[in-house]
């Protein structure tokens, strides 16, 4: 029987030097602004520290060693991406930022050969970015709602529509696109299709640029609001098989879901690890925060919270290794994607509430982290479908049971075990009356 919490000591040091890694390097270049994101920043400061990462062969490590990975599996990458939700600027220093990531994996199972020389290697090596071109403003990511469509012309496809929260389109080289392709098709998970867009392809148009959470000026965000008006792309744009869009996705969704939920409990661990130290360290009339039974409260069920999705996330990623295969983890990975949204809102909003007027200024983290979980609550699929499709597998298992009373009913199961245990009840009445009669005399 295999059953451990601890480890591999080889792997413990890969993690021991990024928890340095990130403490001593990533993350005081976060507090540098723009200045790290620019062209010229992201050679001055982002390369180098890349190719430590590389040196330590720890760069992209989602994908396998013929991609230029690690192949470490969920279970390893859920422990790695525990150090990398601390900050934001950690995935792009270890090749594992998002969309890019997820669009280099597809592009890898997918791709031609051709369109893997194109696109694949230069987003493996950082050398450009892409966009995830998925959402539309009228239905969101339900893809049996796009309207988006590519229609056959010649040799060529002619694409019209638009598309919503397309992550990072203003600095993309190419855009992966969803649009339907066989509106009649009988299954209706088989009328989209995938397309790899240059993103200065004549006809796409960023309408504008809109910004997660409040504040900033309109259009200065990054998630493209992206028309395509009678875009033109060689039949070979297609990414993998004609009407196949459903089936890439989850492919894309399934692991970026557990990387997700990873890098979440990184964030929350980062929002209690601040509150703890905020409890220590304040002081009111009564003494330290921390000696206040309502804030020792919060603290205990943040921990409690945090370390049980903890543990929910790392069985998921290790069930994900055991069977390679998504679909038969469906259950675990909606029950991690209901679970994050709620535990990263709780936590962060008790680390703000601890910090009062300072904690909910800019000045700290947990605005952004507040957002960020409204954000996980609605990206790869809103919390409510991920509900209903954790009742669908849990429910699978079982039977119905059309008595007039349930075969639980009490009476009933009393009924059953004394009909079982018949011959040992009457032995033990014989017993019990040998026993008085002997008493008696």
């Amino acid at each position: 029987m295999a059953w451990d919490f601890e480890t591999d000591p080889e792997f413990q040091k890969k993690l021991d030097w990024i928890e340095d890694f990130m403490r001593e390097e990533v993350e005081p270049l976060s507090h540098l602004g723009m200045a790290v994101y620019s062209s010229l920043g992201r050679e001055k400061f982002i390369r180098p520290l890349q190719q430590q990462v590389k040196d330590q062969g720890l760069w992209a490590c989602h994908l396998g060693p013929e991609l230029g990975g690690q192949g470490f599996g969920q279970l390893k990458l859920a422990l790695m991406n525990e150090k990398l939700g601390r900050n934001g600027l950690a995935p792009s220093v270890f090749g594992c930022q998002a969309p890019d990531s997820g669009n280099a994996e597809i592009i890898a199972h997918y791709g031609t050969e051709a369109q893997k020389e194109k696109y694949l290697w230069p987003l493996l090596n950082g050398e450009i970015r892409s966009a995830f071109s998925m959402s539309e403003p009228t239905g969101g990511s339900d893809p049996l709602t796009f309207t988006t469509r590519a229609v056959l012309d010649g040799d060529e496809w002619v694409i019209n529509g638009e598309k919503w929260f397309s992550t990072n389109a203003r600095y993309s080289k190419v855009l992966v696109l969803y649009a339907v392709t066989d509106p009649d098709a009988k299954d209706p998970y088989r009328r989209t299709s995938i397309f790899l867009v240059p993103t200065d392809t004549p006809g796409v148009e960023i309408i504008r640029n809109v910004a997660v959470g409040a504040g900033g000026e309109i259009g200065g965000g990054n998630e493209g609001y992206v028309r395509y008006t009678d875009v033109r792309l060689p039949y070979d744009a297609l990414l993998g098989e004609r009407g196949a869009a459903f089936v890439i996705a989850q492919v894309r969704l399934g692991g970026g879901r557990v990387h997700h939920a990873m890098r979440t409990v990184g964030a929350c661990r980062h929002a209690l690890d601040l509150m703890c130290r905020r409890a220590v360290s304040r002081t009111t009339r009564e003494g330290r925060l921390a000696d206040l039974q309502m804030v020792q409260d919060q603290i205990a069920e943040s921990w409690i919270a945090v370390e049980s999705f903890r543990l929910l996330v790392l069985r998921t990623a290790w069930l994900i290794d055991k069977h390679k295969d998504y679909q038969k983890v469906r259950k675990d990975i909606a029950a991690i994607k209901v679970a994050m949204p709620k535990v990263y809102h709780d936590v962060a909003t008790k680390a703000a509430h601890l910090h009062g007027a300072l904690g909910v200024s800019n000045e700290m983290p947990f605005m952004h982290m507040v957002n960020s979980a409204l954000v996980m609550g609605i990206a790869d699929g809103p919390t409510e479908v991920h509900k209903v499709t954790l009742a669908k597998q849990i429910l699978k298992d079982y039977q119905p049971d059309n008595g007039l009373f349930p075969a639980y009913h009490i009476p009933k199961l009393r009924e059953e075990a004394q009909k079982r245990f018949k011959t040992e009840l009457r032995d033990l009445r014989d017993a019990y009356a040998s026993r008085k009669a002997s008493e008696t005399a």
